[in-house]
């Protein structure tokens, strides 16, 4: 069975993945630095991947914009911690053009986010509020991509991702080893084209690309 990349410090990152940039991973220090520093009340990762934290977390989410390169901006739903959103703004924090918004609920976690924006500098947008609610009153224009790592099934996801996807944007969204069912039972009530990716970290898991998201008629 293929084993996961365990990637445990920056360097291992720059060995692995050789287009980081010197300045990103500067910025993505200063990031892990915040998570393992806001951590203890926060907990923002399960702590038992906090000495894994640059495999399963860093390496992990640089493969969103990896896998749409071409977007400049994102719509990243229940990000928590900042997994995948503030990776992602971390990467394009020298695109002019590029911008990233992030749906959290949990208050303190927001708070969390908008510290590691300006902490990287990296330019993103902190919605404080369910994601049904941010999306149905959304006034900041479509967005390339809506992105989302963790956070629920792939029919739940399509749902979520809708009010973005319905204006063009793709679905990037990170799956694990179950990703052919979660596929198999979204497929019943939804169509789309994929792009399915295999994980750089997990050779069993996928980095999943969706387009024409759309449901299908009842």
């Amino acid at each position: 069975m293929a084993r996961p990349v365990v990637l445990n410090s920056s360097g291992d990152v720059v060995h692995k993945f050789g287009d980081v940039s010197r300045e990103t991973l500067e910025r993505l220090q200063i990031y892990v630095d915040l998570v393992l520093k806001w951590q203890p009340a926060q907990n923002l990762i399960a702590p038992s991947t906090i000495p894994d934290i640059w495999s399963r977390h860093i390496a992990d989410s640089l493969q969103t914009q990896w896998s749409y390169p071409e977007a400049r901006t994102w719509v990243d739903i229940g990000s928590g911690g900042g997994f995948p959103g503030i990776v992602t703004a971390i990467l394009l924090a020298d695109e002019p053009d590029a911008h990233v918004h992030m749906i959290e609920s949990n208050q303190r976690k927001a708070a969390f986010l908008r510290t590691a924006l300006r902490e990287t500098g990296s330019t993103g947008t902190v919605y404080p509020g369910r994601i049904e609610s941010v999306a149905k009153d959304w006034r900041h224009g479509p967005a390339d991509a809506v992105s989302a790592r963790a956070l629920a099934s792939l029919k739940l996801l399509f749902e979520l991702a809708e009010p973005f996807t319905k204006q063009g944007a793709k679905a990037v969204f990170h799956k694990g080893q179950d990703f052919q069912r979660e596929l198999d039972e979204a497929a019943d009530s939804w169509q789309f084209d994929l792009v399915e990716k295999e994980s750089l970290v997990d050779p069993l898991s996928r980095m999943l690309v969706f387009s024409n998201l759309s449901a299908r008629p009842k």
